[in-house]
């Protein structure tokens, strides 16, 4: 077994039901937070970086 999988069920051993419950709801919203951020901004600055890249190859710059 993996390191995080004994740290993991080492957490579930030792603490109450409702923390380790709490502990999941956090790691679940940071996590929809990060995609949804993600989501967001990668979009925008694809969006940006295909107009740099253009400009670039209008200059030459690029091949």
């Amino acid at each position: 077994r993996t390191r995080l999988s004994a740290k993991v069920r080492k957490l579930i051993l030792e603490e109450d039901a409702a923390t380790t419950v709490e502990y999941a709801v956090m790691l679940g919203l940071i996590l929809l937070t990060a995609l949804g951020a993600i989501g967001t901004f990668g979009s925008e600055t694809g969006g940006l970086w295909s107009g740099i890249l253009g400009r670039l190859q209008a200059v030459g710059f690029m091949p």
